[in-house]
């Protein structure tokens, strides 16, 4: 269970009555399109040329080395669904369509600056701070492909579709008989014999079959050679002059390779992160924002997941996952206080910690000690189990008499989760 650390996916899996709860975006590392296709670009894949900008004065500049006569405007955020996303500011979408270097330069300016609002990002939107300008491609046959690891096959599997440029999940709901599954040989790797006759059976015909076979064999290496998790592309082309083209295209890294891939991890884009995500990392806390009232302070993976459910049984939803691991001490604590606290939803806190590395009298001064710097007001119980155990819970108990925090010790979950859900009421 301990791997599921920093895995939303995981968690998910682990825990499937919460997913609901999990915010859009939350992933492994996850870098902007314009990285990606330079990336692609290093392997040979043929993609959507174009250019980066972060002011709309460099739209003309950039403008020049592009050979179309329209250009396509993108705006750089880590979340799908911006065609049809809209902007705090009312202009509507997040991919656009320009006649003129004049219009395209107009479009990055209503972009720049400000949020975008997909399906896929929380409610606030997610700012803005780059836009892609690119050529702009005379389309033909659109298709979906993915490369992704699957559990149930133990390796990388392809997954595509010969109706690209819509979300897979309508593909899935709508026409499931049009998306295919092939898996590859975890030993070899995708070869083109492998690669081509998957071509063929997504309708490449010709020179587009040998050209497609190409491109996945390549995005294949890309992602095994990079510690990804899965490369997608949606659409991939055809055009009239006989390319097989990336136009959109997302990859997802593990977040175990960062010590060996500092080149990769040097694309990440922290301003769209959730801050607090951010500053737990820093902490090496395992930290997943969630949108309840009750947030949780545990030890332990399995035993987050576990918080968080007895919350929900207890009627309540929780505000976060946050495994504080082994080592809980009161400058863990504290800095986990500071992050929990600045969600303005939390009401509560539960704490669950079970003191087998640590005793519990020691975490229950950690507690008390960091209630005390921080002048907590939201009411926090902690339930506390293993060694020193009651000698923890009578040192929470003897504060509270003395001090009338809310700062409520318990043995069993079940009554620290009850508590909780009633301090909050």
């Amino acid at each position: 269970i301990g791997f599921c650390l920093n895995r939303p996916n995981m968690l998910k899996r682990f825990a499937p009555n919460i997913s609901k709860h999990l915010r859009p975006g939350v992933r492994n590392l996850y870098v902007h399109e314009y990285h990606a296709k330079n990336l692609m670009g290093k392997y040979g894949v043929d993609h959507q040329r174009g250019y980066v900008v972060e002011s709309a004065d460099q739209v003309p500049e950039v403008a020049k080395n592009i050979t179309t006569e329209n250009l396509i405007v993108k705006a750089q955020i880590l979340a799908g669904g911006r065609g049809k996303g809209k902007f705090n500011t009312g202009f509507e979408g997040g991919v656009k369509f320009a006649t003129s270097v004049e219009k395209a330069q107009e479009y990055t300016s209503k972009m720049l600056g400000n949020k975008l609002i997909t399906k896929q990002t929380a409610a606030e939107g997610a700012m803005v701070n780059k836009v892609y300008i690119a050529e702009c491609l005379d389309i033909g046959h659109e298709y979906y492909f993915a490369i992704l690891y699957r559990a149930a096959d133990n390796g990388p599997v392809m997954v595509a579709s010969n109706r690209g440029g819509v979300d897979i999940e309508e593909i899935s709901r709508e026409h499931p008989e049009d998306i295919h599954s092939e898996p590859i040989p975890f030993d070899t790797g995708l070869g083109m014999d492998q690669a081509l006759a998957f071509a063929a059976k997504l309708g490449f015909k010709g020179g587009y079959q040998s050209k497609a076979a190409e491109a996945m064999v390549n995005l294949y290496k890309l992602m095994s050679e990079n510690d990804a998790t899965q490369v997608e592309v949606n659409p991939l082309v055809e055009t009239p002059d006989g390319r097989v083209v990336c136009v959109d295209g997302k990859i997802n890294f593990d977040d175990n390779a960062s010590f060996r891939r500092k080149d990769i991890w040097a694309m990440r884009d922290p301003s769209q992160e959730d801050p607090k995500e951010v500053e737990a990392e820093k902490h090496n806390l395992s930290y997943i924002a969630l949108d309840g009232n009750i947030a949780c302070l545990v030890n332990g993976a399995g035993l987050a997941m576990a918080t968080m459910d007895i919350i929900q049984a207890n009627g309540a939803k929780p505000a976060n996952f946050l495994d504080v691991g082994g080592g809980s001490n009161q400058k863990t604590v504290t800095a986990a206080f500071k992050i929990i606290l600045t969600d303005p939803n939390v009401k509560g806190i539960l704490v669950n910690i079970f003191g087998g590395i640590v005793r519990c009298d020691v975490i229950a001064q950690g507690l008390i000690a960091a209630v005390e710097e921080l002048g907590l007001k939201v009411p926090i119980v902690a339930r506390l189990a293993g060694t020193n155990s009651a000698e923890g819970i009578a040192l929470l108990k003897k504060y509270q008499d003395d001090t009338g925090t809310a700062l409520v010790g318990a043995e069993d979950l079940g009554d620290a989760a009850a508590k909780i859900v009633a301090l909050i009421k």
